[in-house]
């Protein structure tokens, strides 16, 4: 009698550890929130036939928030959210230079540069130590979204900020756009630009 009750019971114990065991196979952990502070920055570095240029925006002045969709395995995360950034805010150290980049982004038709996160090849450690990372995002200019790969070093210091630099060469082709020329054609733009920015952020317990 004593062994006909057992089984009923190992077969319900069998049952519940069937779903059970997937949960840790996969290692899910749940959600964190980043927020990203208003002092990140971004910077496009480029060049011309006859000097290289830099053109900063120097404070992000929104506070938005992005999904760490955290795993212990070694599969793919998914990273959520977007950042907006506004063309006006480009600052080049030259009038010159900051109205053509302006014009050449179309600016006035499309005021805002979007990089929206997708995913990153794994979980960061988060510790104080650079770590190399790399992950994919779709960045959109002048209403032309693409798709790239971006190297990342991602830290965090001792008050708990996560600095997170991410660095990418785009072409203005890649936008439909056309590099500025100046002086009949003699000053040209080249086609590849080096995209940097730094992102500070807080995590949301």
């Amino acid at each position: 009698m004593q062994y006909r009750n057992i089984l009923p019971v190992c077969l319900l114990f069998v049952s519940l550890t069937s779903f059970v065991i997937p949960l840790k196979f996969y290692g899910l952990s749940g959600t964190k929130k980043w927020v990203v502070n208003q002092n990140s920055s971004l910077c496009v570095n480029g060049s011309t036939n006859i000097n290289k240029f830099s053109c900063e925006i120097l404070s992000y002045d929104k506070t938005d928030t992005l999904t760490l969709n955290e795993s212990k395995s070694d599969r793919e995360v998914a990273l959520t959210g977007r950042i907006n950034l506004s063309i006006k805010s480009f600052d080049c150290h030259n009038s010159m230079m900051t109205s053509d980049l302006r014009k050449t982004l179309k600016e006035k038709q499309f005021p805002m540069l979007h990089i929206t996160f997708l995913s990153l090849n794994k979980l960061p450690d988060l510790a104080s130590r650079p770590e190399s990372i790399t992950g994919l995002v779709n960045i959109e200019i002048a209403g032309v979204s693409k798709r790239f790969e971006v190297n990342y070093q991602i830290t965090r210091d001792e008050q708990k900020v996560i600095h997170l630099l991410g660095s990418r060469d785009i072409n203005f082709s890649d936008f439909n756009l056309i590099p500025p020329r100046k002086l009949g054609g003699m000053i040209k733009t080249n086609d590849r630009l080096s995209v940097d920015f730094k992102l500070n952020i807080k995590t949301i317990d």
